[in-house]
């Protein structure tokens, strides 16, 4: 049996890394010999042994397969070779110019964490689980020059802040008190309707840093105007510990809840959850709960939930949405069938589908309203398109600025022409029937 390094741990010699490499293959490989296979046949196809799916690798009539795969690997190999975390929490080059300096716009991010602290302060929490949860608050600036859709960042160096997003004037919270105290006055700094919160739930492979520019970055494209709040469950940070983050956001689910609770106690207008990749299993799993034991919603006050890109398994969806009525499944679901990491998952999963990627009338069956962004065209992975694309997160602005409840009458039509203008499809329960 192979021992698992510990997190942050030199790993101890283990088996040949170029067998462990093809056995991370076996369900590409064994998705690819079932494509072989007569239709009626494939139900009956199992994964071969190790050996045998090597044979078939190496013996494989299709190059571009092969190429494809091999590509693959060795840039996962060269990504995910040991990526120390960059701390960018309170560090910030002086700035040049003291009029753009005192002329910054700067957004205060609360943050809800199932993290450990780290004796790095430009880490602040680390990847490490915590029995406890964290709290604390954070000032992102924006630079001047900031072009939506992107976060500016230096290659290296401190990050200056006329031209870079920065985090500084870190604040741990002592107590769940000071927490909600502070929260508290941050609302009353606005207006009564726009006394709302935003709690986003970042993905797979994210450190605090990257969650909390994230998020900055997302609320300064979106004019999002009421407080936003940051949930971030222990990622490794590492792009082979999907494991280790799976299963450090199901042991993230009391915490959520207990976060939620916390924001509850303030006199906060209505709430509104972002999530994000495998965080919507998070926030999924986390409404179920709560729906279960009888306290789904028990305030009234949440209004949207936006589930982006959800790498969640789609048959394992449908059974999360089984406790929910029919006006308490008000979830907008974006998806694009150009998302390379969810095809990558959708490999991993031997070929099921990720509810990012699926079938649109499937979904809308469920109840929810899908929003197909597949013709918005992005750099990069396709995975990030909700803050990525600057009509996009403009898009989800309009709809996080329209007021409501979940399960009144707040359906898509509020900016539907906003949508005509982009090539999006949105798809709800009645247009699937």
């Amino acid at each position: 049996m192979i021992e698992a390094p510990q997190i942050g741990s030199k790993a101890k010699r283990g088996p040949n890394p170029s067998l462990l490499c093809f056995r991370a293959l076996e369900p590409m490989i064994w998705l690819y010999r079932s494509e072989k296979l007569p239709a009626a046949s494939r139900v009956h196809a199992q994964p071969c042994k190790l050996e045998e799916n090597l044979t078939m690798f190496f013996s494989a009539d299709c190059m571009k397969f092969k190429a494809s795969v091999l590509l693959l690997v060795t840039s996962l190999a060269i990504a995910g070779c040991g990526r120390a975390e960059r701390g960018m929490i309170g560090l910030a080059a002086e700035p040049q110019n003291s009029d753009v300096a005192s002329n910054l716009k700067e957004h205060q991010i609360f943050v809800i964490t199932s993290r450990a602290p780290d004796a790095d302060p430009t880490i602040l929490f680390s990847r490490v689980r915590s029995p406890e949860m964290g709290l604390a608050k954070l000032s992102v600036s924006v630079p001047p020059d900031h072009r939506p859709g992107e976060i500016e960042l230096p290659r290296s160096g401190l990050p200056d802040p006329e031209r870079h997003f920065t985090v500084t004037e870190p604040n741990v919270f002592a107590s769940e008190g000071n927490f909600t105290s502070a929260l508290q006055a941050e609302l009353n700094k606005r207006t009564a309707k726009d006394r709302n919160v935003l709690i986003f739930v970042h993905g797979f492979n994210t450190t605090l840093s990257e969650a909390v520019l994230r998020l900055g970055q997302f609320v300064e494209d979106s004019n999002y105007t009421g407080v936003p709040v940051l949930f971030s469950w222990a990622s490794s940070g590492r792009l082979f510990d999907y494991v280790y983050d799976m299963n450090s956001v199901l042991i993230a689910r009391d915490n959520l809840l207990r976060g939620a609770d916390l924001i509850a106690e303030t006199n906060v207008k209505s709430v509104d959850l972002l999530s994000h990749s495998i965080g919507n299993l998070l926030a999924v799993e986390a409404m179920r709960q709560a729906k279960i034991s009888g306290t789904f919603n028990r305030s009234g006050r949440l209004r949207n939930v936006i589930l982006a890109a959800p790498d969640i398994d789609a048959d394992l969806f449908k059974q999360q949405l089984t406790p929910f009525a029919s006006n308490e499944r008000k979830f907008y679901i974006l998806i694009s069938r150009d998302d390379n990491a969810l095809a990558f998952s959708r490999f991993l999963a031997r070929g099921v589908p990720r509810v990012g990627n699926d079938d649109v009338e499937d979904l809308a069956r469920l109840g929810v309203t899908v929003i197909d962004l597949s013709e918005i065209h992005v750099n990069g992975s396709n995975h990030t398109k909700f803050a990525d694309s600057p009509e996009v997160v403009q898009l989800i602005g309009k709809r996080l600025s329209v007021d409501g409840r979940m399960g009144a009458r707040n359906s898509p039509g509020s900016f539907v022409p906003s949508l005509l203008l982009l090539p999006i499809t949105v798809t709800s329960a009645t247009l699937a029937q």
